[in-house]
């Protein structure tokens, strides 16, 4: 015998001294049975190995001449075993037509002691006890395992639409007397609500929302004590985001009505999707309201410009098929509103009031001075102003007890809910007739008062003063100040006057 040939055969002949110490999925010369369970619908592994230590202690890599046999026994005992899957010596398979392409070995574990059986996927008929043996040389292997298959089966098949009842049931093939059934739903033990109906193997839900979409694990408990599970991962086409969603936008902005699906309508197999927007109460929308489009699963309603009239519900309707889901959203506007209307003058008492129409009760207000402070001001630019003296930063009453010039500007306020900003609102501050000091509104009729009787005393001294003045230069005899002094012509002068009217009368 040749050195090489003594040297294998040291190494294979212990094999036949082991049968008796099968470890589960390990081939020892043996054969002993093992159990795998796996859900239909995905995949199995029927595990068929030699020992790690037998694989240090014989050879790193098996002979090049080495065969797989895989047969699965018939539903009965006295029924013949049928091959599923069979690697001849030179590499050539053959596959049962029955599950081609569905079982397979790989090439490069059987070089390295593994001739597990993978089936992919797994159907419910595949049930039942499977052998394999497996040559090289002069050795031969086997393993024994039994496939038991866990059915999760949906009712009504196809996507499952929000708000449409369905029914989930578990069963498998264990002939055992079924005794209990427990359902998990994200690793947590499920109750059974009004809305959800349990009976043995089954789940029904009658009105599925969102929430319940998921991982779903049943657990089944047999007489024998055996216990099964299988995850189902449900999932529901229905609407991303709140159940009633609520947009905040200011007067005057673009407003953007989220409408989007849970998932692409292509992964069920839908081609045709449709979406229409309308309106609660008030006007039609127009042609903004109608949109298809298969390949995307967000169909938003975008207003450019909305007002105070623009507020209120509406609705989006996504159909699909035979099938329509819909979901209502809330159109909120957030206003501003002054105690002063227009320009407001400089130590004025001003209140701006911010509001949201549709509250839904956890609003918060924060208020904020955007705008920088007049230019001969020392207050950095574009900054938040500083509201100390202002007895409201938060809340959505501003109080401005006094104003003044470094109030001037644009005010927001802010809204914020529980998963944080939800929308804005700006107001710009006129401020008009500034004075350099304004006295106290209570002080301004005495002021006023003061300041006019002491014009009427300064006047009243000047007319004494001059009257005073006047007396000092009037004569002993006041009667003669009004005398005018008038030249008396002479008597002879008179007479010649008088000869001269008659001369000229006679002519």
């Amino acid at each position: 015998m040749r050195p090489v040939s003594l040297v294998l055969f040291l190494a294979f002949a212990p094999l036949a001294f082991n049968a008796g110490h099968v470890l589960p999925g390990v081939a020892e010369g043996g054969s002993r049975e093992q159990k795998v369970w796996a859900r239909a619908g995905s995949s199995a592994e029927l595990p068929c190995r030699l020992s790690p230590r037998k694989m240090r202690k014989s050879w790193k890599q098996l002979p090049d001449k080495t065969s797989v046999l895989w047969k699965r026994h018939g539903g009965s005992t006295h029924q013949e075993p049928h091959m599923v899957l069979e690697v001849g010596y030179s590499g050539l398979r053959k596959t049962a037509l029955p599950m081609r392409p569905r079982v397979s070995v790989q090439d490069a574990a059987l070089r390295n002691g593994d001739f597990s059986l993978r089936i992919e996927p797994v159907r419910s008929e595949d049930a039942g006890l499977y052998e394999a043996r497996v040559a090289y040389n002069m050795e031969i292997h086997s393993c024994q395992v039994e496939l038991g298959v866990v059915t999760v089966t949906l009712s009504p098949p196809g996507p499952v639409v929000e708000h449409e009842p369905l029914l989930l049931t578990c069963n498998s093939s264990h002939r055992a007397s079924l005794v209990e059934t427990l359902w998990f739903h994200n690793g947590h033990l499920f109750p059974t609500p009004r809305t959800f109906c349990s009976s043995p193997g089954a789940l029904s839900i009658v009105r599925p929302a969102m929430s319940d979409a998921g991982s779903w694990r049943c657990q089944l408990r047999y007489s024998d004590n055996e216990i099964i599970s299988a995850t189902y991962n449900l999932q529901i086409l229905g609407f991303d985001g709140p159940t009633n969603p609520v947009v905040y936008a200011a007067a005057g902005s673009a407003a953007d009505l989220p409408c989007t699906l849970s998932y692409l309508p292509r992964a069920f197999g839908i081609n045709v999707v449709t979406a229409h927007w309308s309106r609660l109460a008030g006007g039609p929308l127009q042609n903004r309201g109608t949109s298809q489009n298969s390949s995307s699963r967000s169909f938003p309603l975008h207003l450019p410009a909305v007002g105070p009239g623009d507020a209120g519900q509406y609705r989006c309707a996504v159909s699909f098929g035979r099938k329509t889901v819909t979901r209502d959203v809330t159109l909120a506007m957030v206003t501003v509103t002054a105690s002063i209307q227009g320009p407001v003058s400089e130590g004025s008492r001003l209140l701006l009031i911010c509001s949201v129409t549709h509250p839904q009760g956890h609003e918060r207000f924060q208020w904020k001075h955007l705008d920088s402070a007049p230019a001969n001001s020392k207050l950095p630019a574009a900054t938040s102003h500083n509201l100390e003296g202002h007895r409201s930063q938060t809340g959505p009453t501003l109080e401005i007890p006094r104003v003044s010039q470094k109030d001037t500007g644009t005010w927001e306020c802010s809204v914020y809910g529980l998963e944080g900003k939800l929308g804005a609102v700006e107001y710009g501050l006129q401020i008009t007739g500034a004075q350099v000091s304004s006295p106290p509104t209570i002080f301004s009729g005495q002021v006023t008062f003061g300041l006019t009787l002491t014009l009427f005393l300064l006047l009243t001294v000047c007319v004494l003063a001059l009257a005073l003045q006047k007396k000092g230069r009037t004569p002993a005899f006041p009667a003669l100040e009004a005398m005018v002094a008038v030249t008396v012509p002479r008597k002879k002068e008179v007479e010649e006057n008088q000869k001269e009217k008659t001369q000229q009368t006679e002519c």
